[in-house]
């Protein structure tokens, strides 16, 4: 089991920056792939950013690529993304997901391939 907390979420005007981190604790040296998700209310969770542990083999979304960038501190055991050029409709819930032996693998960017999640964190961005 690897324990996932994010933080830095917030609300900002369009246009601006946000870094969301997610720190993991617990057998983190079982994880092949870590991932940042996101959601609203009424729809379902989406996949926005996702990379591989060990080879930094990155996936994004095409409604974030060139704006966002994940990325993988291992000496902090940390995942980042870093969201530049926001927009009104990135407004959701941010999730910070792990995937360790156990799980299918049914894509990098999809939902059910993760099996540790945190509870996540709001961004909020204004226009």
């Amino acid at each position: 089991q690897v324990q996932l907390v994010e933080s830095g979420g917030g609300s900002v005007q369009a246009g601006g920056s946000l870094r969301l981190s997610c720190g993991a604790s617990g057998y983190i040296n079982n994880v092949n792939y870590m991932a940042w998700f996101r959601q609203v209310p009424g729809k379902e969770r989406e996949g926005v950013a996702a990379m591989m542990s060990n080879d930094g083999n990155r996936w994004y979304d095409d409604s974030v690529k060139g704006r966002f960038t994940i990325s993988l501190d291992n000496a902090k055991n940390t995942l980042y993304l870093e969201m530049n050029s926001l927009k009104p409709e990135d407004t959701a819930m941010y999730s910070c997901a792990a995937r360790t032996p156990g799980s299918d693998y049914y894509g990098a960017l999809i939902r059910d391939t993760y099996n540790n999640w945190g509870k996540g964190t709001q961004v909020t961005v204004s226009s």
